[in-house]
């Protein structure tokens, strides 16, 4: 009995192999506010990458030459 691989479906190695190729952004913002003052905000931006993707983009936008 032949075993039968579907085209659309993917493991959770090749999606994490992806990402770490790709790389991916999250921005996310956030603000809680009460009677119209402004209790917290919170902002963030998390990167996933590999540090060979991330140096790579990096230098093509000039982040490294100031940590050199």
């Amino acid at each position: 009995m032949a075993v039968e691989k579907t085209i659309g479906s993917s493991s959770l190695v090749e999606v994490v192999d992806r990402i770490l190729d790709k790389g991916i952004v999250v921005d996310a913002w956030a603000r809680v506010s009460l009677v119209g003052i402004e209790l917290l905000a919170i902002e963030a931006r998390v990167v996933v990458a590999s540090v060979e993707t991330y140096l790579k983009y990096a230098e093509a936008i000039g982040l490294t030459a100031t940590a050199a």
